[in-house]
């Protein structure tokens, strides 16, 4: 039954309630599922350890890196979980956001969920296949993006967050390194049939500060740039707690998402 009021039809509070409750039960329903996916799709491999063998022949700025982000004979992150507070721009105004997050690495993959004011969105990457959806009073579809565009900017999202999991970034057949200079390298991975590429910055403590590529922004190819501080210490990875999404666009750079995060876990496969 619809009410109108002055000219303006509005939803008896009750109906609103409910909508809501069912909205947030369908959505996580579905984000259960998609975590359950994620985590099944991808291998332990926590039985590898880092040495610095392994990087004695990369780029300077990244050997510094390594040395700073782990500790010898650190064991590879399989799996990862977090969450986090912060803010995110919706139209022209900031609002605060919470969200949590699922990563992968041997199969690189993540499933992120978030909330803003009335809306909630879901941001994956599971088995090389990328999905953004955004909902209203989480039951009415707003953003429902996939397709190549959508793969390749998801996978690129993966990339410019493995430095919350820096066992991710070690050379191997899918991630190689190229030197630029001595504060920054190019970064080249490969997925299925997708390869993505983009340039990590780095200070002399030998900190992760900025990650530059190209990525797809709805069908448009926009340079992009990510942000990292406020490293911390977690089962001897230093990682940052801090990150935040760039669009640099002819009209101006775009900040649109500022996380803080509150809790990292690793090698724990499962929801929080």
């Amino acid at each position: 039954m619809k009410y109108e009021v002055s000219g303006v039809k509005w939803i008896p509070p009750f109906v609103l309630i409910t909508t809501l409750i069912m909205g947030d039960r369908m959505m996580k329903s579905e984000l259960d599922k998609d975590i359950e996916k994620l985590f099944t799709t991808s291998e332990n491999i926590s039985d590898k350890v880092y040495t610095s063998n392994q990087i004695k022949d990369l780029p300077i700025p990244v050997q510094r890196y390594f040395k700073y982000a782990l500790e010898e004979n650190q064991p590879y992150v399989s799996y990862a979980r977090l969450q986090h507070g912060g803010d995110f721009k919706a139209s022209k105004n900031w609002v605060s956001i919470e969200g949590e997050e699922y990563f992968t690495v041997q199969k690189p993959g993540f499933v992120w969920s978030g909330k803003v004011l009335l809306f909630s969105a879901k941001d994956v990457y599971i088995d090389g296949t990328g999905n953004l959806k955004v909902k209203l009073l989480s039951l009415i579809k707003i953003v429902d993006a996939k397709g190549r565009e959508t793969d390749q900017g998801e996978l690129l999202r993966w990339l410019a967050e493995a430095p919350l999991f820096p066992t991710a970034l070690l050379p191997s057949e899918n991630l190689q390194w190229e030197p630029i200079d001595n504060n920054s390298a190019k970064v080249i991975f490969t997925d299925k049939n997708l390869t993505i590429e983009g340039v990590f910055y780095f200070n002399e403590e030998g900190q992760i500060t900025q990650f530059k590529t190209k990525r797809y922004k709805d069908n448009t190819l926009e340079n992009y740039t990510g942000y990292y501080g406020d490293y911390r210490t977690v089962d001897g990875m230093k990682v940052p707690f801090y990150l935040e999404a760039v669009w640099n666009l002819e009209s101006g750079d775009l900040s649109y998402a500022k996380f803080k995060i509150d809790r990292i876990e690793y090698n724990n496969p499962s929801k929080f």
